[in-house]
């Protein structure tokens, strides 16, 4: 089992979001739990998605910029940047 390095706890969450990079538009995601520093995103596929991005959460009025962590195939942890 991994070890959990976190420095803040998250909240397990079930928002819809949009991962924006290139002026092109966006990729739909799921925010699966969020913190202060961070968030896991859950994504149909990691095709195109790049290593920073900004993530909006429309409804929460929510944007920062994010450098993906670590990813598999449908999910992937970001770290908020300032």
């Amino acid at each position: 089992m991994e070890e959990d390095r976190r420095t803040a706890p998250r909240m397990r969450t079930l928002k819809a979001g949009t991962i924006l990079f290139n002026r092109a538009g966006g990729i739909d995601c799921c925010v699966r739990n969020l913190s202060p520093r961070g968030a896991c995103l859950e994504v149909a596929s990691q095709v195109g998605i790049p290593a920073e991005f900004v993530l909006l959460i429309e409804r929460d009025r929510f944007r920062q910029p994010c450098q993906v962590i670590w990813r598999n195939a449908t999910r992937l942890g970001v770290e908020f940047r300032t």
